[in-house]
């Protein structure tokens, strides 16, 4: 396995995974892995991008189900968290300025890795904050790519109205002092390696504990809070990519996952979306929980085959 990776016997590598580095247009220094696909039928290549404070182990199982199916897969890192380049002393801060910075990190991926190296054609997979920047970089995808599987979409925090707008506020303010580069209020101590308990992400132990291994053994990995500028950049995304005239203009076939008990992102605001999106369509996992790959087979399973289908065009929505 490549040494820019970390494998644990909790988490192994995919067979015949690589990875490298990349430098985007502004300079900086981006992590990336490639996964080829198995079998006499190869597929294409599904470009996987995570989410916010993920990472390209986290997704060695993932990676591996789609080349056992005979899809390769290209991921990479975000600028700013993984083992992609920081942008700030502190390390720990989850820092962008600008949500458009990570088009740029997917345009480098695509230009340097994707197009050159992996078989067409392409997909996307996204999670959480990684499918709110593959519909900012829409415009661009859809000379690319062929599909996308969106999952829980972050297009809305799992709180109330009133609650929502007063951190999109407070976020606007303290950035427009100068504060920018400082944690939200209430964000900075979070644990890299937290316990499991009803709060996690996942309902699955085994998972929670194989990816708690991962940041054990390589704590850089991992990152705190969100920064105010952090926190600005999504708000300021999220209104763009919602805009009905934006909206009308997403024309990649699209299968939106909702996890049913998602306690981060806002599921009336991605069936509102689901239902306003011409080639979009929803299924929800009942009872899943945020990281719906990541969760325990009774959700993950049904969601591993629905994305499947949808990607092979066994599992086709009418649009």
């Amino acid at each position: 396995m490549d040494d820019l990776l970390i494998s644990v016997p909790e988490n192994p590598a995919p067979e015949g995974i690589k990875a490298g580095r990349l430098q985007t247009d502004d300079g900086v220094s981006i992590r990336y892995a490639r996964v080829p696909g198995r079998g006499k039928e190869k597929h294409g290549t599904v470009v996987l991008l995570p989410g916010r404070n993920e990472y390209i182990e986290k997704y060695f199982e993932t990676a591996d189900d789609l080349a056992r199916r005979g899809y390769g897969s290209a991921i990479l890192d975000w600028r700013g968290q993984g083992g992609s380049e920081r942008l700030l002393a502190n390390a720990n801060r989850g820092y962008v300025e600008s949500f458009n910075d990570y088009i740029r990190d997917l345009d480098a991926l695509f230009e340097q890795v994707v197009l050159p190296d992996c078989r067409g054609p392409y997909y996307i997979l996204a999670h959480s904050t990684g499918v709110l920047i593959a519909l900012l970089a829409s415009h661009t995808l859809s000379n690319r790519v062929r599909r996308m599987v969106l999952c829980a979409p972050l297009l809305g925090l799992a709180a109330s109205p009133a609650t929502t707008l007063w951190v999109g506020r407070l976020a606007q303010f303290l950035y427009a002092i100068g504060l920018g580069k400082m944690y939200m209020p209430g964000r900075r101590n979070r644990l890299k390696t937290p316990d499991f308990s009803p709060a996690a992400l996942s309902s699955d132990p085994e998972r929670f504990a194989r990816n708690r291994a991962t940041v054990s053994a390589w704590p850089g990995l991992a990152i705190n809070g969100p920064t105010v500028a952090w926190t600005r950049a999504m708000f300021r995304a999220i209104e763009h990519v919602t805009d009905p005239a934006y909206m009308a203009r997403l024309h990649i076939p699209s299968l939106i996952l909702a996890a049913g008990g998602d306690r981060v992102v806002s599921n009336a605001a991605i069936e509102h979306y689901a239902r306003h999106l011409r080639s979009g369509s929803l299924l929800t996992i009942d009872g899943a929980r945020h990281e719906i790959l990541q969760e325990a087979d009774r959700y993950r399973e049904p969601a591993l085959a629905a994305l499947l289908a949808f990607l092979d065009g066994t599992g086709d929505i009418n649009f």
